[in-house]
């Protein structure tokens, strides 16, 4: 079905309905979004004499304060539960999926007899879904057909929630999806998220529920005056712990509170709502809305043009699509938790009552789609053939997987969020675009910066930040056009720099893992290469007189009665790309607990408290960290923007790139003069303590330490620098991504480590048994099945340095085969294991005493992969040969079945690293004698990319085009490929620019 078709749909369709019709409309049991928008489409059908049967757990009075007729009729079975909220601001992900499978997966034998009874019982003529999956199919086991109405399906929203869950209730994903893959089509409405799942679409406008009554009346009712502004407080009757104060709102406001509990103290200048209140008509008489962003709350601040400042939601991925709506059509705010908490308001409704929202469409969607749906009801056919369910089924995974970080490429993705992409040319968060020809981009910052210090070394991803910044109090005079949505982060930004001032930028990549991997953490060699894509950070260092600071930050300053201090202002680009919030602020006073630094635990809690922000720990952290470790004070205001090109997830540390980029410019800034050894060392304290992510430090040192088309040699104990090592001519290297995003912060990867460490201290622990046995006067007979009289001295010494193993790789193959692979268990309790050895010695990891853990595959892996890297590093200067490249390829094989014994593959790499082989193995690519050699996971596992080697020849990037493809007919996904080199921070060093003003401007 062609999106739009709904426009050509007659009115008088309806008329050729012969007898009143039965609809069955099944509710999902997520929030009152839902339920709102079936009361119009209900309400539709019910006016046109049909009767209508909901199965909902919504409470009755949200359909009956509508509908009053005989014919509706209300059967309160819940078949859903959606995403269980921690609070009103936090979806539990974890528990959304336990509770999905006790709610629908377990029963659903029953359910499905049940509903399958039931649907004949009525004499259903069609089954309507908004969203619940198990309606559809049993509508095609009752013989009826269905069809769904919404903006978002199910399947898109879990499949996230199963990437932090690993491998558990996947099997959920699967089967919502196969469920709408029985539903006829789907009736689409703005705002929508991708749902691949569904083959046929209509899209409709706007449903929302009717006004009753004018402004004038509901105020009259209130008894407030047009004079007073009018603020409602909606957040879906969650809140009901929540402290209001009257302080909270500026003078001469008050604030209409939805779903406060009955022992809810409120001041004077709140007011109360009932339960049972029907909020369109208080919304349309109030100046602006404060709350949580859904369908409800969202559809209708627009069709009344209600400014709406709002909240973000922490991972419900409905939120992106719906809020960039919003502020596509000028209507949203977007309020910082912390001051939502805090009660700084004022500046945020100030601004909001300001705004003059534009949305001009249609929000009639419930009449056109009632119409669409009694078509359907009497036989009307807007289905065409499906494609096949299992492609589309493929397709909806590879969509969730994606949506906190893939821009909108495929089908079905609004026009408006593919666009954030490419705002002002940038490779923010899609390095496919091309940058613009150097002579133009120099030419331009040139004119406007004077460098000062440094060299931008003919980078054109430099140059065209440069660009940017130069643009950026330039470009933003677009009247009401609803681009303006597109330039918030660059009026952000704008609004942050002191063009007086000097500013410092500081460039550095990520890095493609070519061995190594995991293994670092374990003391083992690596071998990085730092990848074309780099993240920029500009910092400028202001006197807290001079520093420009965002209103509510000066809002909040004044609300504590103190004098001006500085503040840390943070604006980082391709936030939409990511769902988190754009901007970030905080007092760096706050940094400090009385007179010394907060602590890294405090930090990590500080933090983690607002999701939608937390990302911002990697930059402010790094403040953090300057001050713990080298006594730094920051006494002047800082403003940062952040523009990052290397993708998040997709395992070549962007987190990396980003703290070693944030430092860097700081440490300009502030005079520090940091090698970047140090400095990679420092950026790790970020992600551990801070950051609370357990990795090693092979990625911030490549990003610190690498320089380009070299592949950066190192040890981790804890960062020995062994040198630079020159890729061949005759060798190439490339990242394909999966499209499986990956986290180092992730489950799989921390029991890993832990396992490893477990191993470790086993081993020590083994060891010293023998080395005890040495000096004793009567040693036992056996230990651990080894005669200690067999054992010569050198041995007892061997083991005596075992017993202070500081790190797994210094234990050689041969050496953890020969004594100790078969005495270590293949997997351990954390509470067993803690009995008997107390500690794992691990500062990163904390042992959770009631899961079991590996220890055999992930101790053997560091042990091997040290031995695998450094025969790497041998062979690799080696004349060329099809055994030299075999041998490499061989090598890298092993490391990626390996890190899939540790429980750190995934489907996505596996099928590129089957996909090298098909081809590495082909008869044509044995002919033309070879051109790729090999494939492995890369860093962190579970997802992301993997690197492949081959010749340096057209061959071999053909073949890299035809993995690409082959991968994206395999799973509906296009990978990105990352191919080239650039330098490290160090080499890279910094730039000092300062504005030129030319005579022309005032």
């Amino acid at each position: 079905m062609r999106n739009g078709e709904a426009d050509e749909i007659s009115k008088s369709s309806s008329e050729l309905s012969v007898k009143p019709l039965v609809f069955a409309y099944y509710i999902t049991g997520h929030g009152f979004g839902h339920a709102t928008r079936v009361v119009e489409v209900a309400r539709h059908l019910i006016a046109d004499g049909h009767d209508v049967h909901l199965v909902t757990g919504a409470p009755e009075f949200v359909f009956t304060s509508e509908i009053q007729s005989p014919r509706l009729f209300i059967r309160k079975v819940l078949l859903d539960c959606g995403a269980v909220q921690a609070d009103a601001l936090t979806v539990d992900r974890l528990a959304s999926l336990q509770k999905y499978s006790e709610t629908a997966v377990a029963p659903r034998a029953s359910i499905l007899a049940t509903e399958v009874e039931w649907l004949n019982s009525i004499n259903a003529d069609l089954v309507i879904s908004d969203v619940v999956p198990v309606a559809c199919r049993a509508a095609a086991d009752a013989g009826i057909r269905s069809v769904c109405v919404t903006n978002f399906s199910w399947d898109f929203i879990y499949a996230e929630y199963v990437m932090v869950a690993g491998y558990h209730h996947r099997s959920i994903v699967w089967q919502i999806a196969e469920d709408y893959s029985h539903c006829e089509f789907l009736i689409r409405l703005p705002g929508y998220c991708p749902m691949p799942a569904f083959r046929d679409v209509i899209d409709v406008p706007l449903v929302v529920r009717r006004l009753h009554k004018s402004r004038t009346e509901v105020r009259k009712e209130l008894g407030i005056g047009e004079d007073v502004k009018l603020v409602i407080f909606n957040f879906g009757g969650q809140p009901a712990g929540w402290k209001l104060k009257e302080e909270y709102l500026p003078a001469g406001w008050l604030c209409l509170v939805c779903g406060a509990s009955e022992n809810q103290e409120l001041p004077s200048n709140f007011i109360r709502l009932a339960k049972d209140v029907y909020t369109p008509d208080l919304m349309a008489a109030s100046d602006c809305m404060l709350g949580k962003i859904g369908y409800g709350t969202v559809s209708e601040a627009l069709a009344y043009r209600l400014p709406f400042v709002f909240v973000r939601r922490d991972y419900f991925n409905e939120e992106p699509f719906l809020r960039n709506m919003l502020e596509y059509y000028q209507g949203g705010v977007e309020m910082i938790r912390r001051d939502l908490l805090t009660g700084h308001w004022a500046a945020y409704l100030e601004r909001a009552i300001s705004l003059k929202p534009c949305y001009e469409g249609g929000i009639n969607g419930g009449e056109v789609a009632a119409r669409i749906l009694q078509d359907t009801a009497i036989g009307k056919n807007y289905a065409s053939d499906k494609l096949s369910g299992a492609r589309r089924l493929r397709d909806a995974i590879v969509l969730g997987y994606q949506l906190q970080r893939a821009p909108g490429r495929d089908a079905d993705i609004p026009e408006w969020y593919a666009l954030a992409e490419n705002e002002f040319g940038l490779r923010t968060g899609s390095p496919s675009a091309e940058m613009s020809e150097k002579s133009s981009l120099s030419t331009t910052y040139v004119q406007e910066f004077e460098i000062l210090h440094g060299d931008h070394h003919g980078l054109p991803d430099t140059m065209n930040f440069l660009r940017s910044l130069a643009r950026l109090d330039t470009e933003f005079d677009l009247g009401k056009s609803p681009e303006k949505r597109k330039m918030r982060e660059r009026i952000a930004a704008a609004g942050i720099f002191n063009w007086e001032e000097d500013i410092f930028v500081a460039r550095a990549p990520g890095r493609l893992d070519v061995m190594g991997g995991i293994a670092d953490y374990s003391g083992s060699m690596v071998l990085q290469m730092p990848i074309r894509e780099a993240c920029h950070v500009a910092v400028q260092r202001t006197h807290p007189n001079k520093q420009k600071i965002w209103k509510h930050a000066q809002a909040r300053q004044l609300a504590k009665g103190q004098e001006i201090t500085p503040i840390l202002q943070i604006v980082s680009y391709g936030s939409e790309l990511s769902n988190r919030g754009p901007t970030f602020d905080m007092d760096i006073a706050d940094l400090m607990d009385g007179e010394q630094p907060m602590s890294y635990e405090k930090a990590q809690k500080f933090f983690a408290q607002d999701p939608s922000q937390k990302w911002a720990a990697y930059v402010a952290g790094t403040i953090l960290v300057l001050m713990t470790e080298l006594g730094v004070r920051f006494d002047d205001g800082i403003s940062i923007l952040v523009s990052s090109a290397v993708p998040e997830g997709k395992g070549v540390s962007s987190s990396a790139a980003l703290e070693v980029a944030s430092m860097s410019a700081l440490a300009a800034a502030h005079g520090l003069n940091i090698t970047p050894r140090d400095l990679a060392l420092l950026c790790q304290k970020v992600e551990n303590h801070i950051v609370g992510a357990p990795c090693g430090v092979m990625d911030q040192m490549t990003s610190a330490c690498g320089e380009a088309n070299k592949l950066l040699a190192m040890v981790c104990q804890p960062a020995e620098v062994l040198g630079l090592v020159t890729i061949p001519n005759h060798i190439r290297f490339w990242g394909i991504d999966s499209g499986i995003r990956h986290s180092i912060g992730g489950a799989d990867y921390g029991s890993v480590r832990i396992g490893s460490f477990m191993g470790r201290k086993m081993i020590k622990s083994i060891a010293s048994s023998f080395s005890r046995s040495s000096s004793g006067a009567n040693p036992p007979q056996q230990i651990n099945g080894i005669n200690p009289d067999d054992i010569e001295e050198d041995g007892f010494e061997l083991f005596e340095d075992e017993a202070s193993l500081d790190y797994l790789c210094n234990l050689s193959p041969h050496r953890y085969e020969s004594i100790y692979s078969q005495r270590l268990p293949e997997s351990i309790l954390g509470e067993t294991f803690l009995e008997k050895y107390s500690d794992h010695n691990d500062s990163v990891t904390v042992i959770d005493t009631k899961r079991s853990y590996g220890v055999t595959a992930p101790t053997r892996h560091p042990i091997y992969e040290n031995f695998r890297v450094k025969a790497f590093k041998a062979l690799l200067p080696a004349v060329s040969s099809n055994d030299q490249l075999s041998t490499l390829g061989e090598l890298m094989y092993q490391c990626h079945y390996s890190y899939g014994a540790c429980g750190l593959g995934s489907d996505g790499t596996d099928r590129l690293v089957q996909l090298v082989q098909e081809i590495q193995h082909s008869k044509r690519s044995k002919s033309e004698n070879g051109t790729l050699f090999g494939a492995k996971i890369t860093g962190g596992g579970s997802g992301g990319s993997v690197c492949v080697i081959g010749r340096n020849c057209l061959r071999s990037s053909e073949q890299i085009l035809e993995v690409q493809q082959r991968y994206k007919a395999a799973t509906g996904y296009t990978p990105f490929i990352f191919e080239g080199s650039s330098p490290g921070a160090g080499k890279f060093g910094y730039l000092k620019i300062r504005r030129r003003f030319h005579s022309t401007q005032n």
